[in-house]
């Protein structure tokens, strides 16, 4: 008899996959966080595979449990795209939604292409700034969700629902000119209030190597073709980093930087279309997010 898979055990050892364990799963999905694990346990019985490695110190995927989540993502997002269509065709007005350039040009396309096709009465209002500045304006009720960089700051500064490496970066032409030198750093950066910026600069300073500013740029592309050009070398999460540009890590002389981290924050009282935006941001985003590599050695 062909076994069946039951949503909400599915959604359960999505959600505890993506998250990295039981508690963040449970607190997302806003059910305790015995019931995630025995529902995954469940669903492992069902399926007759072990799905998750798990133990005080460890929690993985096997190889079962890799295959799972990518067809389980997929199985409910277009579950949840059908209930959406169907359920709930009279959602209707506009969402204002601020986040950052970079993770708006290479993360959110898909999600908000998705959103759409499930909610076609929806119209979304994007806004790229810096996110002190998307805070700021937040705060002003300018937007109803922002998603912003960050430092690790717990939940109750709304939930985090990407992390990745930052790297330090250069133009693969130019990389003999800055990897081993010893001469002060130029840097390409956003201008202040810049999380990245910040980071380059506390990293620096703490090591005692001496930098410059020779290039500040708001717009992402701007930033980049400054690189090109051998301008400097900046700072960028690691799967953002351009074919034609190079890795800099410890072996040419750069301090480690910490991760980079995503969080979505929403306004009290969200309109209706905003709370269901803010509900498939945070469902189709990794919440642990991809770690694309090491740095350049």
């Amino acid at each position: 008899m062909l076994i069946r898979l039951d949503h909400d055990l599915l959604r359960s050892f999505v959600t505890a996959a993506e998250a990295g364990n039981f508690t963040r799963a449970a607190e997302r999905l806003n059910l305790s966080q015995p019931t995630i694990s025995l529902q995954v346990k469940r669903l492992e019985a069902t399926l007759g595979q072990r799905l998750i490695e798990r133990s005080p110190r460890a929690f993985r995927l096997t190889d079962a449990g890799e295959t799972l989540l990518s067809y389980g993502r997929r199985i409910l997002a277009l579950s949840d795209e059908a209930v959406s269509r169907i359920a709930e065709p009279t959602v209707a007005g506009i969402v204002r939604l601020g986040t950052p350039e970079d993770f708006a040009t290479m993360h959110l396309s898909g999600v908000l292409a998705a959103f759409s096709r499930a909610h076609p009465n929806v119209a979304l209002e994007i806004t790229t700034d810096l996110t002190l500045n998307l805070m700021e304006r937040f705060a002003q009720g300018e937007f109803d969700l922002v998603l912003v960089k960050r430092e690790p700051l717990g939940p109750s500064q709304g939930v985090r629902v990407w992390q990745e490496a930052l790297v330090w970066a250069c133009s693969a032409e130019h990389y003999s000119s800055f990897a081993g030198s010893s001469d002060t750093l130029p840097l390409v950066l956003s201008p202040h209030p810049c999380v990245y910026r910040k980071r380059a600069m506390k990293a620096l300073d703490e090591a005692g190597r001496p930098w410059r500013v020779a290039y500040t740029s708001t717009s992402l592309a701007g930033a980049q073709a400054a690189v090109r050009a051998g301008l400097g070398i900046t700072v960028l999460p690691a799967g953002m980093v351009p074919a034609d540009f190079k890795r800099l890590g410890p072996k040419s002389g750069l301090p480690p930087l910490p991760e980079t981290e995503i969080a979505l924050m929403t306004g009290p009282s969200p309109p209706q279309p905003a709370e269901r935006l803010a509900h498939h941001i945070v469902r189709s985003l990794e919440l642990v997010g991809d770690r694309h590599g090491t740095p350049e050695m």
